[in-house]
């Protein structure tokens, strides 16, 4: 039992485990601080190397200045740095590593070795829980080499809060990715498993870091920035506004050589673009911050990953006029031949699909083939309204049952695009001689016309509406999209020429974690290369020249939102391809196209809003418009009067 009003020391080797607790998280906190202390030791090539993600074991091998035999026990003790020596150097600080947490922290959670050496007779220690277990001479090679085994081994509750092991290794690629864009100057390789998954060259080339990371295609879109006050250089590079990512984990702010997270300057980068970003993309950005180390307090923080800067406002103004002045010189059309290729997809007819079946997978999307519809007679009809289980038994509702019998009519299936004229128009409508309507309270609405190419007009008996076109058409086609992608389809349409996904190596191991989830929407993945994956075919709902900008969007989802669960992930689908096949404002219809929309909203489960929960319509009663108007009547005057 404790006795709470005793105060006492805790032990060294509790106190360390504690802090242990907010500087090793995880395997990548442990890869971050080694990492950090072979930079600060001046080293120029630095290999990490990691099994079973970090968790059976972690090694670090630098060419740094190494440590005394001497001094070696005494870099394990808490509080032990040779970064700072005095309260004034806090605020000089040109070092990553300077609390002297790491090494004591991390071989109390774990089993540690470390071989170190300045050049003469090596050492080496090993630390086990905490306690040193043994201490003897070495090789004489000049650097530190330290392992990390059994991570978590004595505080098993650690453990229960790791992500998948994928999850983990692509945090550790990330932390080496950010650290070796950081110091492009170093050489850095990353292996996992045998399999080398980064390797930079150190020759300060920034530009071959992007690539080894994110691709050649990618960094061939990167463009250069600078800018400089009396106290503040900025430099790096910014992708243009056609490459963007779904997430501002792609903006790098390296400040001192110290990468940080710092909402208000990465809002800077992003304003730095102005308008130019669609809503809800993102660049992607490495921006090297050099600053006087007196404007910056790096000590707010156990990871040392937030800082405190006395200037910020200037210093993000100075990163959105870089990147403004940067744009406005640049030729920003994209290449069609380049940017905008769309991948040939076969027709129906090249794989011997038949149209009947293709037909019976296309999505609702908008236009009509008036030219058919326009000679077809469509006489007035009076609805069958059934308002209780009496009304089924009615003649109307009889006749109704023999006309679908000997006439069944295909619904109109809206198209965004006009359909080819060497392949039959399949969606053919005949007139219908009568109409059964189910009360639903949804109104039966006729078509008056159209307001700035954005709104329909519509009236009933009673009330006068106007239907926000886009509104309606995502929402007649998010029902029909979320029944799609709900459905386990083995209808796909094959690619001649495969669309090629390239992916750092965090974002390609995160993916690699959730394929199955991707597989369930039909969107089949094959790796390519080390970072790559190949598209070879895609689910037959896909939009024509949209299959690659869909299926990078899903994936952006994935990276964004790592345990996001399969309903929610066919519930963005659905809203995605409903938005992107969906009539937009200022998109003039005729009557047939206007009257088909009208006719097919009242079918949805809820024609009342869209899927992002705008309104699809609103009412206006004529008691409402005659207080508009000031149609109200007086008593006290004739009809013909009006107040």
């Amino acid at each position: 039992m404790i006795d709470l009003n005793e105060i006492h020391k805790l032990p060294t080797i509790l106190s360390n485990q504690i802090a242990a607790g907010e500087v090793v998280e995880r395997p990548a906190s442990v890869v971050k601080e080694l990492v950090e202390n072979s930079i600060d030791a001046q080293s120029s090539e630095i290999d990490v190397t990691v099994e079973n993600s970090g968790l059976k074991l972690i090694r670090v091998v630098d060419d740094g200045n190494g440590i005394d035999a001497s001094q070696v026990q005494t870099a394990f003790l808490r509080h032990a740095t040779s970064k700072i020596s005095e309260q004034r150097d806090l605020f000089r600080v040109r070092t990553l590593g300077f609390r002297g947490e790491a090494l004591p922290s991390i071989s109390s959670v774990a089993n540690v070795r470390m071989k170190t050496s300045t050049g003469a007779i090596g050492t080496e220690v090993e630390y086990k829980g905490g306690k040193l277990v043994g201490q003897k001479a070495s090789e004489s090679r000049k650097g530190t080499t330290v392992e990390v085994a059994s991570l978590f081994y004595n505080t098993p509750a650690r453990l229960k809060y790791l992500s998948s092991p994928n999850t983990e290794l692509a945090k550790i690629s990330d932390i080496v990715n950010r650290l070796a864009l950081s110091h492009p100057e170093i050489a850095f390789s990353f292996i996992s498993n045998g399999r080398e998954l980064l390797r930079t060259s150190g020759r300060g080339d920034l530009l071959q870091v992007l690539g080894a990371i994110y691709g050649v295609k990618t960094v061939s879109k990167m463009q250069p920035i600078k800018g400089k006050d009396l106290d503040i250089k900025v430099s790096g590079y910014v992708s243009l506004p056609e490459l963007t990512r779904s997430s501002r984990n792609y903006i790098s702010l390296i400040l001192n050589g110290r990468f940080i997270r710092n909402f208000p300057l990465t809002k800077a980068v992003i304003a730095g673009y102005g308008s130019k970003l669609m809503i809800g993309r993102f660049p992607i950005a490495v921006i090297k911050i050099d600053a006087d180390p007196a404007l910056i307090d790096v000590n707010v923080h156990p990871t040392k990953q937030e800082v405190r800067i006395s200037d910020e406002p200037m210093i993000g103004k100075l990163i959105s006029d870089a990147i403004y002045d940067m744009l406005r010189e640049k030729q920003l059309i994209p290449d069609a031949t380049r940017d905008f290729k769309k991948p040939f997809t076969a027709t129906p007819k090249q794989f011997n699909v038949s149209t009947a079946d293709q037909v019976a997978t296309n999505p609702p999307l908008f236009a009509v083939d008036t030219q058919s519809m326009s000679s077809i007679s469509q006489p007035e009809v009076t609805p069958v309204v059934v308002k209780s289980r009496d009304d089924l038994d009615s003649e109307q509702v009889n006749q109704f049952d023999e006309l679908l019998k000997n006439e069944p009519s295909s619904v109109p299936v809206f198209e965004s695009e006009v359909t080819s004229i060497d392949e039959p128009e399949p969606n053919s409508t005949k007139p219908e001689q009568s109409e059964l309507v189910v009360e639903t309270g949804f109104p039966h609405l006729n078509y008056i016309g159209q307001v700035h190419g954005t709104y329909l007009v519509a009236e009933t008996a009673d009330n006068m509406y106007l239907v926000d076109q886009h509104a309606a058409q995502e929402r007649i086609n998010y029902e029909f999209y979320r029944k799609q992608i709900g459905e386990v389809s083995d209808d796909q349409q094959k690619l001649l020429v495969p669309i090629v996904l390239d992916y750092s190596t965090s974002d390609f191991l995160l993916i690699s974690d959730h394929m199955d989830l991707l597989n369930q929407l039909g969107i089949h993945l094959e790796q390519f290369g080390q970072n790559s994956f190949i598209v070879r075919e895609h689910p037959m709902w896909f939009k024509a020249g949209q299959e690659e900008d869909t299926i990078k969007e899903m994936i952006d989802w994935i990276l964004s939102d790592h345990k996001i669960s399969v309903a929610a992930f066919r519930e963005k689908a659905a809203i995605m391809m409903s938005c992107k096949r969906a009539i937009k404002a200022n998109h003039h219809l005729d009557e047939l196209q206007a009257k088909a929309l009208l006719k097919r909203l009242p079918e949805c489960e809820n024609p009342y809003n869209c899927p992002h929960g705008r309104p699809v319509l609103v009412k206006f009663t004529n008691a409402d418009i005659e207080k508009m108007f000031k149609r109200i009547q007086d008593p006290h005057h004739t009809d013909e009067e009006i107040i």
